[in-house]
């Protein structure tokens, strides 16, 4: 079972062991690390304890030793190209977390090591607008709880509709920034030459189309907390203005000479393993130690079903239906059976159509529910026993059926949003919704045919 969370050390409770790590946050082996116990080799070396290619690194190029009260010392042992410290080469320095070294054309930083993050399950089932009743959720409420009181950057990770922004959102009304703005913004919804101009703001002039000039969003979010959706889309560019926008709390806006101080709470978040990518080359090492001050892993639905039936009212209830009933019988059953690639998201989506088709239901078991096969899960069939085109049809048909289920569910039924999405003119996308009963007909065109 994976963890939960995990949470750098200089965020811990007062009184906790401050262990630390050295991490390679630029250079051929950007993201690798080794933690700061006991004595560290640094260099070329394959038996070292940090083993770089850096082709411009000795083979025992420097070590790096525990001195005493969150302090390391750092010796060079006769390297090429020498060790440098605040752009100095040195000899023997004693440093603290945070610092920077540089060997070879590969910078070394002294940053808090990530441990698990162990807290007791909370009686609660609700943090927020989350809901649930397995111990897995609860440990994840447990966990934002505590994240809203630190004040400290958070990573939520997870699958996409997993409600990693209702989280973020619940952990701003819990904070001591409750008062102060929320402001999320979609990276992956932007194209890339706007995300700065969206982060940043801009003057009028600054770029083609800058009629105006306009706040970004570390300004909007000043005083409470920012949502970075979907971080992982955001380019190397971007990464290194953001980066500094969190580590010296200023922003300047795109076309601009002056910065502007903020005082924001970040939250991000990603489908991706961010790790991942800082292995791969795609994210950089420094910003993924920024951001993961606090790192929680909410999981998919299908490895918590337990937890549909507190969803399901919940959901019901706040659509309006001020008494669901018991959550149980065939229509649970159906719910429990699926898979839930879309999560939460897909949820939603499917009991808002049975509630479309079943406008005179009263209770959840009056509700029409009806929910599609996992694409995975089930290949489509083809039958050998019907003449050609009728069997083909069928494929057709069933493949269409499944495509769109799982497009609206991951657009929350925005039929504008989903057709943009698929390449689709959004009249096409309605009349196949409407064909295999994914939305119900609109009144002046009467049932689909």
């Amino acid at each position: 079972m994976s963890t939960i969370a995990t949470i750098h050390s200089d965020a811990l409770p007062p009184g906790a062991p401050l262990a630390q790590q050295l991490v390679v946050v630029e250079g051929p082996d950007a993201g690798r690390a080794v933690r700061l116990d006991a004595a560290r080799l640094v260099g070329s070396d394959p038996s070292c304890d940090l083993a770089l290619t850096d082709d411009r690194v000795s083979r025992r190029h420097a070590r790096i030793s525990p001195a005493g009260r969150g302090r390391y010392r750092v010796e060079d042992l006769a390297s090429k190209n020498g060790t440098l410290f605040e752009g100095s080469r040195v000899a023997e320095v004693t440093v603290g977390s945070g610092a920077t070294l540089k060997v070879g054309r590969t910078f070394l930083r002294v940053a808090p090591s990530p441990q698990p993050l162990e807290v007791p399950p909370t009686q609660s089932r609700r943090f927020g607008e989350l809901v649930g009743e397995s111990l897995t959720m609860r440990e994840v409420f447990a966990v934002l709880a505590l994240a809203a009181r630190a004040d400290v950057t958070v990573l939520l990770e997870g699958e996409t509709g997993v409600g990693k922004e209702l989280a973020a959102r619940s952990i701003h009304e819990a904070s001591p920034r409750r008062g102060g703005p929320f402001v999320a913004l979609d990276c992956s919804a932007l194209p890339a030459t706007l995300v700065e101009s969206a982060l940043f703001g801009h003057l009028r002039g600054a770029f083609t189309g800058a009629s105006g000039a306009r706040e970004g969003a570390f300004v909007r979010a000043d005083g409470g907390t920012l949502f970075l959706d979907e971080l992982d889309s955001v380019s190397p560019d971007v990464q290194t203005r953001l980066l500094r926008a969190l580590e010296e709390r200023r922003v300047r806006p795109v076309g601009a000479d002056e910065e502007r101080a903020v005082d924001v709470r970040l939250v991000a978040a990603s489908r991706r393993d961010l790790a991942a990518m800082v292995a791969d080359g795609e994210l950089r090492a420094d910003l993924f130690y920024r951001l993961s001050v606090m790192r929680v892993r909410i999981p998919p639905l299908r490895e918590r079903r337990e937890d549909l039936a507190p969803m399901v009212r919940e959901i019901l209830v706040r659509r309006g239906m001020r008494d669901p009933g018991p959550i149980a019988g065939p229509n649970l059953e159906r719910l429990i059976a699926h898979d839930w690639p879309g999560n939460a998201r897909e949820l939603r989506n499917v009991l808002d159509r049975a509630r479309v088709l079943s406008p005179e239901a009263e209770s959840f078991g009056q509700l029409r529910v009806r929910v599609e096969a996992t694409m995975g899960a089930e290949p489509l069939a083809v039958r050998a026993d019907l003449p050609f085109h009728e069997a083909k049809q069928e494929v057709v048909d069933a493949f269409e059926r499944r495509y769109v289920a799982d497009l609206l569910a991951r657009h929350d039924g925005n039929l504008t949003a989903a057709a943009r999405d698929a390449g689709l003119d959004r009249k096409s996308l309605r009349r196949v919704a409407q064909k295999h009963g994914l939305i119900a007909p609109s009144r002046s065109e009467g049932p689909a045919r």
